[in-house]
């Protein structure tokens, strides 16, 4: 498959320009050339030098990651930039990127594998940025007590060994739960006004506590690498489909 055919396809499948005017992060091809023949797909969460030289040893012809290397503008690619993206013109190795719309898609996004691995029911998308959605919010058929979700996503998650935190001011039992990856604290207001009894994301800040406590919803922080890979290995299935060889690149950061 040609490398613009591949990221043409991504773009429509993810619904890439739907989010140019809300991400920082600049959607689709990266860093070129976006030309070339595609026979093998390596997916990562970041963008990195580790991860650029993981896909080139495994002999990639691509790419894609969650995180990519620029979010706003770039005016100067030298010092460690210039590091960063060597694997990647030294080896022709292109870069396809999906922030924002890899974590708002219902089916193959960050939020709806937390949701598929929870088996959450009457699923919706949650977390408004805009028109558009970057999170999901279901129903456990079953109600969740704290410790047996807290058990549940510290078993499942890949966060290289660290626990995930628990802010237990909701409920006794979990049925409602928000779902906003990474960095999504910001949608606990969101959360709260909806009824939520949980809201899962990755990472917290200090006032999160406070606001969570006060609002009598539980925040469930199983890191920000963790919850976000599932976006990738989703892409790396729908571009299995297409006949083409896979490889996930895992590098936790324990973050």
């Amino acid at each position: 498959m040609d490398c613009s055919e591949f990221c043409a396809r991504l773009d429509e499948e993810l619904r890439t320009d739907a989010y140019a005017d809300l991400d920082a992060s600049p959607n689709g091809v990266q860093v070129g050339p976006d030309g070339g023949e595609i026979e093998h797909v390596a997916v990562a969460v970041d963008a990195a030098a580790a991860t650029a030289e993981a896909a080139v040893e495994a002999g990639a012809d691509v790419l894609v990651t969650h995180h990519g290397y620029v979010f706003g503008s770039v005016e100067r690619v030298t010092g460690d930039l210039y590091d960063r993206l060597e694997p990647h013109y030294e080896h022709d190795l292109p870069l396809y990127v999906s922030h924002l719309p890899l974590d708002g898609h219902q089916e193959l996004g960050n939020a709806a594998g937390v949701a598929d691995l929870l088996d959450l029911v009457d699923r919706e998308p949650f977390g408004e940025m805009g028109p558009e959605y970057v999170g999901q919010r279901g129903s456990a058929a079953d109600p969740f007590v704290v410790d047996e979700l807290q058990d549940l996503l510290s078993a499942e998650l890949d966060h290289g060994g660290q626990s995930v935190q628990v802010l237990d001011f909701g409920p006794e039992r979990i049925e409602d739960v928000a779902i906003v990856t990474g960095s999504g604290v910001d949608w606990l207001d969101e959360a709260a006004t909806v009824g939520a009894d949980a809201l899962i994301t990755g990472e917290g800040k200090q006032h999160v506590y406070h606001e969570a406590r006060e609002a009598g919803i539980t925040v469930m922080l199983g890191g920000h690498y963790a919850t976000e890979t599932f976006g990738v290995r989703s892409l790396a299935a729908l571009a299995d489909s297409w006949g083409l060889k896979t490889t996930f690149i895992d590098h936790p950061t324990g973050l």
